[in-house]
């Protein structure tokens, strides 16, 4: 039981780390909240049923990340937490009973809309906007200020004279239906991809670097959370409403119930009033009215204890299923997608939905030309749920799935235990080729500024690359000639491939795009074998000792390196200079190179992360500091670095340093 149970373990963290991934990195999920919360759920119950596998980079000890590098990152006075969730009565009643078992008396609730977009924190100082940034990693969030100053139903000054000093307001910025369909429908002439739902049309557009755009695209925001050492009053409900009072968009459903048989009834009611609003909702949030009791009951580490969020089922509706297409993806798996009559579902105009497998379908029985119930679980994507077979024609041809790639024609495999069926040419196959090399420059992996999905399609479609080692035979006269390039784009484009030889180790073997090699795993492989060289030695037995890897990767990385074209990919890889062995970057021995030191930290890099940064610091006898004073001996400064703390480290005459100057003072 206890090494299924590992198994288990592992497998959902790293399945849910992916989520997370795709979820706050891409904007582009791939489960319905249900779904993942679900997943969630289980690894907290095998978490506590285990705690000998508990591992402290568990994505149940922290909170997804949505940092873009495109803008500096802020560290927030208070962090940004999640809301635990419920779905059912029972998990309703004992949020209940828990908070009456701590406080012994009645409890007031406020219950507000939960609109779904994308979260924001608003500082005011004496009545005037001075900076919004997003949830980030609930530590940290990306600074959109310019951004948010585009948005009609943010107040830039407020109004009356009766608000703190200083104080946040957190809310949610959302993009109403209307503007999303009209959006959409501009991409759809234009031949670009379509947002899936006005969640990721909101997270895509406030990630814009160009304010203009983000204003064109008239977003909305509802705010719900007041934060400060001047709060004025002592209730959740009184602050929202000297919130209205200051210019700040409250929404006009928020309602304060006396009990938990209000609260059902609010539920109930939006439950299906909710299809009325102008703009998305997935929940409720239920939090405690008093203040006070919101700090007597306080935080776990993801979540106050005093809050919960009611999710809302899924909306179904029912249509016809024209056709069933394939998509190939990254790792060959081929998805089955139904092409359906087009119809309105949760807001937004639906005309496919994920099949996800071949068992899906074959539990469905689904035929051409059935009526479908089709669900947006969460919101998100689409599904068929189910069929009316009663209303089927007689003559009606079943739905098949394929035996072959539609892309490359090979035969497709399916392995055992997985529901997935495969193309196994993923040197020869266009999806999984211009995946690949788009995973390969993803900035967590070899970080390639300059080039995306549409120049890595362009690079194909014209011969110029067939795998990432391509990448770094591109000459700038290749580049300057092309559709949407030129000069200074392809200067960026050779400067970043220049900049990437000296990526760790770790990321250029996550860039690899081996199957099951997230970026943990990647980094547990490389740390544990050293270099690519004795990695490829490995064998399953000396895999599966290492931490995180089971039978499974092990697997998966075998069959990789047996790829002879995967070892070409690799040699030519190492002639460009790309780090494959750890000892090309800073030792993992410590010094004292920096004691006595003291180092401050700003902006984004393109070699380490932020934490690997401070790692170094310390593993060489430095010390990190929050903040440049007169004892700060160096700034080390990344792209974006802060302006205010320029202005300091120049006025105190702190040196700035870049990442490779640091790196060349602690390596030996």
């Amino acid at each position: 039981m206890k090494s299924e149970a590992e198994e288990l373990i592992k497998a959902l963290r790293a399945e849910i780390d992916e989520h997370n991934y795709r979820y706050y990195v891409l904007s582009a999920p791939s489960v319905s909240d249900y779904e993942f919360d679900m997943k969630m759920k289980e690894l907290e119950r095998l978490e506590s049923e285990f705690p000998e596998f508990s591992d402290p980079s568990s994505p149940t000890r922290r909170v997804g990340s949505d940092l873009n590098t495109g803008f500096s990152q802020v560290k927030h006075r208070y962090p940004m937490l999640s809301l635990s969730n419920a779905y059912s009565a029972g998990e309703l009643l004992d949020f209940d009973q828990r908070i009456r078992k701590e406080i012994e008396t009645d409890i007031e609730y406020v219950c507000e809309l939960k609109f779904d977009g994308t979260s924001i924190s608003l500082t005011y100082e004496n009545g005037v906007l001075v900076q919004a940034l997003t949830r980030g990693d609930g530590e940290s969030g990306d600074d959109v200020t310019a951004n948010v100053r585009t948005i009609a139903s943010v107040p830039l000054r407020l109004r009356g004279n009766n608000y703190p000093r200083r104080f946040e307001i957190r809310g949610e910025m959302v993009m109403p239906f209307t503007v999303f369909e009209e959006l959409n429908r501009q991409r759809e002439e234009n031949g670009e991809p379509l947002f899936a739902n006005p969640r990721n049309a909101t997270s895509g557009t406030i990630k814009l670097l160009n304010p203009s755009v983000v204003a064109s695209r008239r977003l909305d925001a509802y705010f719900y959370s007041i934060l400060g050492d001047e709060i004025p009053a002592g209730t959740h409900f009184e602050n929202l409403m000297m919130a209205r009072d200051w210019g700040f968009k409250i929404s006009e459903h928020t309602t304060v119930c006396r009990n938990l048989q209000e609260v059902n009834n609010f539920l109930e009611k939006w439950d299906s009033e909710r299809y009325k609003l102008p703009v998305a909702t997935d929940g409720v949030v239920i939090k405690v009215n008093s203040l006070a009791y919101q700090e007597i009951l306080g935080f776990t580490a993801k979540s106050p204890r005093w809050a919960v969020a009611w999710k809302f089922r899924a909306e179904q509706v029912s249509t016809t299923l024209h056709s069933v297409s394939y998509q190939v993806g990254r790792t060959g798996a081929v998805t089955p997608v139904a092409n359906l009559e087009p119809v309105q579902l949760a807001g937004t105009r639906v005309k496919r939905a994920s099949l996800h497998n071949a068992d899906i379908i074959a539990s469905l029985d689904l035929h051409l030309g059935d009526k479908v119930l089709v669900e947006k679980g969460g919101e998100i994507i689409p599904k068929i749920v189910g069929v009316d077979v009663n209303q089927r024609h007689p003559m009606a041809a079943p739905v098949v799935f394929i035996q072959e790639c539609p892309e490359c024609s090979a035969a497709l495999i399916r392995n055992e235990g997985e529901a997935a069926w495969y193309c196994p040419n993923d040197t020869g196959c266009p999806p999984q080729i211009k995946g690949k090399i788009e995973h390969f420059i993803h900035r967590r992996a070899m970080n390639i500024d300059g080039l995306g999905s549409e120049t890595v399609e362009l690079l194909f479609n014209q011969g110029l690359i067939h795998n990432a080692a391509d990448l770094y035979d591109l000459k700038a006269e290749q580049l300057v000639p092309l559709e949407r390039l030129g000069e200074k784009s392809a200067e960026r484009i050779l400067k970043s491939l220049e900049s990437s030889r000296s990526v760790p180790f770790n990321r250029v073997l996550f860039a690899l795009g081996i199957r099951f090699v997230g970026e943990t795993v990647a980094k547990n492989l490389a740390t544990a074998a050293g270099s690519i060289d004795r990695l490829m030695a490995m064998s399953r037995e000396e895999l599966t000792a290492i931490n995180e890897i089971g039978d499974r990767i092990a697997e998966s990385v075998i069959a990789y390196f047996a790829n002879p074209a995967h070892l070409d990919i690799i040699e030519r890889l190492r002639n460009q200079g790309l780090q494959l062995e750890t000892d090309q970057i800073p030792p993992e021995g410590g010094s004292d190179k920096l004691k006595g030191l003291s180092i401050v930290i700003s902006g984004t890099f393109n070699l380490h992360s932020r934490d690997e940064l401070k790692q170094l610091i310390e593993l060489h006898g430095g010390k990190n500091a929050g903040s440049i004073s007169k004892n700060t001996s160096y700034v080390l400064a990344g792209e974006n670095m802060g302006p205010s703390k320029l202005e300091k480290a120049t006025k105190l005459k702190v040196p700035v340093i870049g990442e490779e100057e640091f790196l060349k003072m602690i390596m030996p």
